[in-house]
């Protein structure tokens, strides 16, 4: 989709002015705002504002400060020195060192968090901190992609003195959220609001500029778009209402939109087929999904022209990024021969699909693939669950077919390998190999390509991984998406890096 960019730039005859409230819509309602336990979008957009991390990334994806601020790394890339921010404080008043950092990578997301976890256990030979602001990581071997590794649901940084000798995930203070960010809640009215105020205390001087943020629980598509036309919220995020509703929006008066702030996460859509779950260990019926589901309907029809058909794992707009793969283009005939090739009968089986939790736009996502699938004789049924439900399904691997999408990260050793490697087979997680996918050759070349320190190599061994994945179709991979934020203009400064909505807000203002 062609949005046309009309973002409002901050003149330097604009001061930011001071107080007010900022009205957004989250949705679905996330179960937590820890984001140390659960990285769902709706989590992240409301719990960055609570929590930070040690890094940010600019929209070109190169590093910038937040509570690091500086770093360096050792000629030979084995070591990541990082002095943190002055005087940072915890809500709960008291001091954040490098003891919290130490402890958040060492302990926390160890334990609790699977992408750290893997990037931890096979790169990370040791976390410390020789001062109260300086933490070292040392690294056992070279990984090109871990300066990647520190932004919000990657690396938030933890309380060690509320959580240290806690069991995490029962922890009062998953429901009263202590972090170092601008913002600090003050109360969850659940199926309403939650409602965030200013960090008095706040180690950026003169910051936030805000008062309060509401992020308002409202059900339906049509509902947010009316609260946005009213002025009852002020911001829609991408996923807030349905494609037809962002053309419409955007042709208003009095309201901005751009497609930028989304560079670090460059989601792709697939749909994962449970390889422990006949049929779909056998590659035959894999590639028939593919051949049967019309991915330039998906995009055009569906999802009203917001995203581009995807053609693998790796996302278009990422760096190496390859089309030079198998192709599978819509043929419904094609599709039966390769069932027929299969030797399976599709009426002797009955196949849940899992749908997302994100609203209208996924749920016809899901009866169309439904439809398409019974073209081929399988009996599907469609399971509705809310987001809590899904990534408990999805940690669990209890599914047939689920929907999912992920984030890239800015490098595909980040976001793209975990799903596929043989070692990241755990239960845990919704953002897993949680199709139980098994190529040595291709834990091999993740590897390499993650090790290497010559680009031209790295785009050659990810060329290959990426050729290897479409042949097995390791999953149907169905759209890249697109996401589009609207505002009106009197907010100001809103997208400001490649994180977009989930950076902290400290620095956004509004016009009076």
């Amino acid at each position: 989709m062609a949005v046309a960019l009309s973002v409002t730039p901050l003149s330097a005859q604009e001061t930011p002015q001071p107080g007010g409230a900022l009205n957004m819509i989250v949705q679905p309602e996330p179960p937590i705002l820890m984001v140390g336990l659960n990285t769902q979008g709706p989590t992240l957009y409301a719990g960055g504002q609570i929590y930070q991390s040690l890094l940010t990334y600019g929209k070109d994806l190169e590093p910038l400060p937040l509570l690091a601020k500086s770093w360096d790394v050792s000629e030979d890339g084995l070591t990541y020195t990082f002095t943190l921010q002055d005087n940072v404080k915890w809500h709960d008043g008291q001091p954040m060192t490098a003891d919290d950092v130490v402890f958040t990578g060492d302990k926390f997301l160890r334990e609790a968090h699977p992408r750290w976890r893997l990037i931890a256990n096979t790169y990370v030979e040791s976390i410390t901190a020789p001062d109260p602001q300086t933490v070292v990581f040392k690294l056992s071997k070279p990984f090109s992609a871990f300066i990647y590794s520190f932004e919000l649901s990657s690396f938030p940084i933890i309380p060690k003195h509320i959580y240290e000798g806690t069991d995490y995930r029962t922890n009062p203070a998953n429901q009263n959220p202590i972090g170092t960010g601008p913002f600090m809640l003050k109360e969850w009215k659940r199926g309403q609001y939650i409602h965030l105020v200013k960090n008095p205390d706040y180690w950026k001087p003169g910051l936030p500029y805000l008062d309060e943020l509401y992020f308002r629980v409202i059900p339906d598509s049509a509902s947010r778009a009316i609260a946005f036309e009213q002025g009852t919220v002020d911001i829609l995020r991408g996923g807030d209402v349905e494609g037809f509703e962002v053309r419409r929006l955007t042709g208003m008066p009095d309201v901005e939109n751009s497609v930028e702030g989304w560079e670090m996460y460059s989601p792709v859509v697939f749909l994962e087929m449970n390889l422990k779950t006949p049929p779909f260990e056998k590659k035959e019926v894999r590639q028939a999904v593919m051949h049967v589901l019309d991915r330039n309907f998906i995009v055009q029809t569906i999802m009203f022209g917001i995203g581009q058909p995807a053609d693998g794992p790796f996302a278009a707009t990422t760096k190496y990024h390859t089309d030079d793969v198998p192709q599978y283009p819509y043929d419904i005939e094609k599709a039966k021969e390769l069932i027929a090739a299969s030797g399976v009968n599709p009426g002797d089986y009955t196949i849940r699909l899992m749908g997302l939790p994100y609203g209208s736009q996924w749920d016809r996502l899901a009866e169309y693939v439904k439809q398409q699938l019974e073209q081929l004789g399988f009996n599907i049924t469609i399971q509705a669950v809310d987001p809590g439900g899904w990534s408990q399904a999805m940690s669990d691997f209890n599914f047939d077919l689920a929907f999912n999408f992920t984030y890239q990260y800015g490098d595909p050793a980040q976001g793209v390998a975990r799903h596929y490697l043989s070692s990241n087979i755990v239960k845990g997680t919704p953002y897993g190999n949680n199709v139980s996918y098994e190529n040595p050759a291709v834990d091999q070349l993740f590897a390499e390509a993650a090790s290497s320190t010559d680009p031209d190599e790295v785009a050659a061994k990810y060329a290959e991984v990426q050729q290897i994945l479409v042949d097995d179709v390791a999953m149907a991979w169905l759209f890249d998406m697109q996401n589009v934020t609207l505002w009106r203009p009197k907010v100001r400064n809103l997208i400001r890096t490649g994180i977009g909505l989930n950076e902290s807000m400290d620095e956004v203002w509004i016009s009076k």
